[in-house]
């Protein structure tokens, strides 16, 4: 699959862009700020709704603008589609597929599904638990239509939980957090079985992935997955966890907390706090891992997911490599250019000797990709 063309009408620095790019490799090349992470964020958006920056939608919009449109044609062996997001300042966005709204958003991300290399990956392995749990989500989403509506789901329901806590506190009402109660557990119970089912898919691919970016032949990469309410055990390959039993876990954990929840007024326990995280031969990758050996397991973690979702959807995903090939040394980006010839790529520099890949290069300033 690949993207044959994008336009952009008031997002971020373009007013308008029509870029028509190449099948194979596209190195965009401009100084700091010239808008070459725009154009990968703006392909990122079609796939996953979201921005990959974590930024909020209006901050997409430019300056004054009411609204900013995002749209992108697509190709692969299957035919040819678009898909065209509407982002407005205020109100819900409106989100088309070949001119119609798709059935369930979730169907989006697998439609067509990238992999971002990003200059703060590093953060995924040495940042707090919320980098790693998005990690998961977002690629769950991209594999499994239903991962997504799974995660949305959740969060809906955990709002509500919350909004009453908040506004209530010890006044809430017992049957309707007892709804709540219900609703949060059965949603939280679907979301941790679609992550410890994707850590198992993953366990089979890390290690080989993390050889490829420089570590050493005996070592291992293996994922973990801590949580304060549910017991996981040791994340194996193949795993297909019963989501019931991790709902019931929750909702017995919400009931004992209840009195603690009203009193802080917001969901202690449930898939929001709970910590995934990685061991490098038995080591805690976030505080006993060295900075390279970091760098070398969040590479390797890109690596993986876009292993997955080429073997899950027949096909590569789009690649993004954002200003990626400054931060590495020659072992690693010589790791990451072996994924360069399997489909699109698009690669962002300030420096056009930086980049080792062939392919077509794209001068990116004021607003134009030439």
């Amino acid at each position: 699959m690949h993207l044959e063309w994008l336009e952009l009408d008031h997002f971020r620095s373009y007013t308008r862009l029509r870029f028509e790019p190449d099948p194979e490799i596209n190195v965009l090349i401009g100084r700091n700020g010239a808008g070459k992470t725009n154009i990968l964020e703006a392909i990122g958006y079609l796939s996953m709704q979201k921005s990959f920056r974590r930024t909020p939608d209006t901050a997409l919009i430019t300056a004054i603008e009411d609204s900013a449109v995002i749209r992108g044609g697509f190709a692969d062996t299957a035919g040819s589609f678009d898909i065209a997001v509407e982002i407005p300042s205020s109100g819900r966005r409106q989100v088309l597929v070949n001119g119609k709204r798709p059935a369930r958003l979730s169907d989006v991300a697998t439609t067509a599904p990238v992999v971002a290399f990003l200059p703060d990956d590093l953060d995924v392995v040495k940042r707090g638990p919320t980098r790693r749990r998005e990690y998961l989500d977002d690629l769950g989403a991209q594999l499994v239509p239903t991962v997504g509506a799974d995660q949305r789901e959740y969060e809906k329901a955990l709002r509500q939980r919350n909004s009453l806590l908040r506004q209530e506190g010890r006044n809430a009402d017992p049957m309707t957090l007892d709804v709540w109660d219900v609703r949060v557990a059965e949603a939280g119970g679907r979301v941790l079985a679609n992550r410890v089912r994707l850590l198992g898919r993953l366990r089979r691919l890390l290690t080989g992935a993390y050889r490829t970016v420089g570590g050493a032949p005996g070592e291992t990469l293996l994922p973990v997955y801590g949580s304060s309410w549910a017991a996981t055990g040791d994340i194996e390959d193949g795993m297909d966890p019963d989501f019931e039993k991790y709902a019931s876990a929750l909702l017995q954990a919400l009931e004992a907390r209840r009195n603690r929840d009203m009193e802080m007024r917001s969901t202690s326990a449930g898939p929001h706090r709970d910590d995934p995280g990685f061991v490098l031969d038995g080591r805690d990758v976030r505080v006993q891992a060295s900075q390279g050996e970091q760098r070398s397991v969040a590479l390797s973690l890109r690596i993986a997911a876009y292993q997955l979702l080429e073997q899950r959807h027949g096909r590569p995903p789009i690649l993004l490599l954002d200003d990626v090939f400054s931060e590495l040394d020659p072992g690693r980006a010589d790791g990451v250019t072996e994924l360069l010839p399997h489909g699109q790529v698009f690669v962002t520099s300030a420096r056009d000797d930086e980049v080792p890949q062939m392919g077509r290069r794209w001068r990116v300033g004021e607003g134009v990709v030439e």
